[in-house]
């Protein structure tokens, strides 16, 4: 896996990744850092990439145990450290999950497998922040 990432020019702090499978994705600073607010920030992408990771697992899991799943979706919440580096310390995590007859103790299972075995996203954001989840069946 490879990633290349580029300053995008002198007058803010916009950078550009393109990545080995042949996308690209744009982040930006906070204006007060030099930035213009036309993106998102850096940190938030770590955080959406580890909803992604997690979200895909549930998904697939609940797929293979051909169960009638028809969404989901991931709300994150995440805490600092104040101090450089300025870490994830704490991150909860709330799945909602739709589908017809999904029992609740399989879409937790589902979770916990995801944090437990296949996502490793979470798997290193928790080295350094607890993780919690919740979930709800739409």
């Amino acid at each position: 896996m490879e990633c290349t990432v580029r300053w995008s020019g002198p007058h803010g702090m916009q950078f550009i990744a393109d990545t080995g499978s042949g996308h690209t994705a744009v982040m930006d600073g906070a204006v007060e850092g030099g930035g213009h607010n036309l993106a998102p920030r850096p940190m938030e992408m770590l955080l959406a990439g580890a909803g992604g990771c997690t979200a895909y697992d549930v998904v697939l899991i609940l797929k293979r145990g051909r169960l009638d799943v028809q969404g989901c979706e991931v709300t994150i919440h995440a805490d600092r450290a104040t101090e450089d580096p300025k870490v994830f310390t704490a991150i909860r995590m709330h799945f909602r999950v739709r589908g017809t007859d999904l029992p609740p103790t399989t879409v937790e299972r589902a979770i916990r497998l995801s944090h437990d075995k296949y996502c490793s996203a979470t798997a290193m954001l928790a080295k350094t922040a607890s993780i919690s989840t919740s979930f709800e069946i739409v």
